[in-house]
């Protein structure tokens, strides 16, 4: 069996982190995310996949190639448009003669799960076999109403909390027959111009053929589509992964739990780091700082004196000066943060922290977020970022400065300062 990763998408929620990287390739516990996904199939037992692209897709076909070096073969098909997850299935037609696995590629989920899944499609032989999984707010999702237990009767997409036939979402894994490329070429699309795999189902569902779920357990799966699902993914990871410990460890410092140091790393002495955490190749950690729980630290990161960082993803080549505080906060690629910078992540009120969305401002449902940097963000010394905010890649914010607002890319923040001069 050959799986389908859908991997097409732009990850307008993500910005600005999407905005220099597809989100599928987006690093938690020292891994993209389509990595993760990836080890996830071939553990699982499947060897061929793939991998349907679309948004910055040269990045993906050079970070994976054939994918011999991962252990399966990959092959590519170049969705021309984002037009949706059903026409998205619709360009991997050429690819596959049989039954075939379908993920999303912006998913972490378990190995067990996607064995679970294959399983019982052999076992049963159906039109098409879906994962379910149990969710808190059924409103977020394509919720999933079943027939004794086991056979999908209808599929009502992000229904209200009240009207939700159950509290099973679709999670997105399925095992597909070949008869589902027929079904898509029957659908209309959406009014967002879009042809969408839920409307080929209801097809299927209508026409009584069978439907099947396989359950998930919640803790087995990660869907990931807003900034701050990340810091679940990266703790999932975290959780999951083999650590060990390698490296430049001076004598005085404090390694507590399950911690990944990469061979060219250095952590100073003085340096406190409780696991999970994650710190990759030359990366140069204290002295005298605090790593937090739930950390993952790129490659040629350097963390100064003094410095606290806590639950974050910071990404390849950032420097944190001297006495700066980063919590709950995703910091991209090449950033520079002067002495002192400070990322709020509480309100004053303890209410939970917004954030813009698309436009929309939306509850996280967090009462600890920090910031979001995009790459190439400069702040000078004794800089604060309050909960919440968001700054365009390549911007620039001057010392002293207190920023409340998103920031859009290359934004330069200065505080101007008046100078009254006297004579003597």
């Amino acid at each position: 069996m050959k799986a389908v990763i859908l991997a097409a998408g732009e990850g307008l929620r993500l910005q600005p982190i999407t905005a220099t990287r597809p989100k599928h390739l987006i690093k938690v516990a020292g891994k993209p995310i389509l990595e993760h996904c990836i080890n996830s199939v071939r553990t699982a037992g499947i060897n061929e996949a793939i991998i349907v692209v679309h948004y910055m897709a040269d990045a993906i076909h050079q970070y994976f190639g054939d994918g011999k070096k991962f252990g399966l073969k990959i092959e590519y098909a170049e969705q021309k448009a984002v037009l949706g997850t059903g026409n998205a299935v619709s360009v991997a037609e050429p690819y596959v003669k049989d039954d075939f696995l379908l993920v999303n590629g912006d998913l972490l989920f378990t190995p067990d799960s996607v064995k679970n899944i294959v399983d019982l499609h052999q076992k049963e032989k159906p039109a098409v076999t879906m994962s379910v999984v149990p969710v808190e707010k059924p409103e977020n999702y394509g919720i999933i109403e079943l027939e004794n237990e086991i056979y999908v009767k209808r599929i009502v997409e992000k229904p209200t909390a009240e009207e939700a036939p159950t509290n099973l979402a679709n999670a997105g894994i399925y095992v597909f027959s070949t008869e589902i490329f027929g079904k898509i070429k029957q659908t209309s699309a959406s009014s967002r111009g879009e042809w969408e795999i839920p409307d080929a189902l209801s097809l299927l569902i209508n026409e009584k053929k069978s439907v099947l779920a396989a359950k998930i357990a919640r803790e087995d799966w990660i869907d990931i589509g807003r900034p701050w699902d990340l810091f679940d993914a990266n703790r999932w990871a975290l959780m999951r992964i083999k650590h060990k410990l390698h490296g430049c460890i001076e004598n005085g410092a404090h390694l507590i739990g399950p911690i990944t140091v990469a061979e060219t790393a250095r952590i100073r002495s003085g340096a406190y780091i409780e696991g999970p955490a994650f710190i990759d190749e030359e990366s140069d950690i204290g002295p005298n700082c605090y790593i937090r729980p739930c950390t993952s630290i790129g490659k040629k990161v350097r963390v100064g004196n003094g410095c606290e960082v806590k639950n974050s993803i910071i990404m390849d080549n950032v420097h944190i000066g001297h006495l700066s505080y980063v919590g709950d906060s995703i910091i991209g690629e090449k950033c520079n943060l002067g002495a002192g910078t400070i990322t709020a992540n509480y309100r004053l009120d303890s209410e939970t922290v917004t954030m813009m969305v698309k436009d929309n401002v939306v509850d996280s449902g967090r009462k600890k977020l920090g910031v979001i940097l995009g790459d190439n963000v400069k702040t000078g010394i004794n800089v604060l970022f309050m909960p919440g905010v968001k700054v365009g890649n390549d911007s620039w914010v001057g010392p002293n400065v207190m920023v409340q607002r998103d920031l859009p890319p290359k934004s330069i923040i200065l505080l101007k300062q008046d100078v009254e001069r006297k004579s003597v």
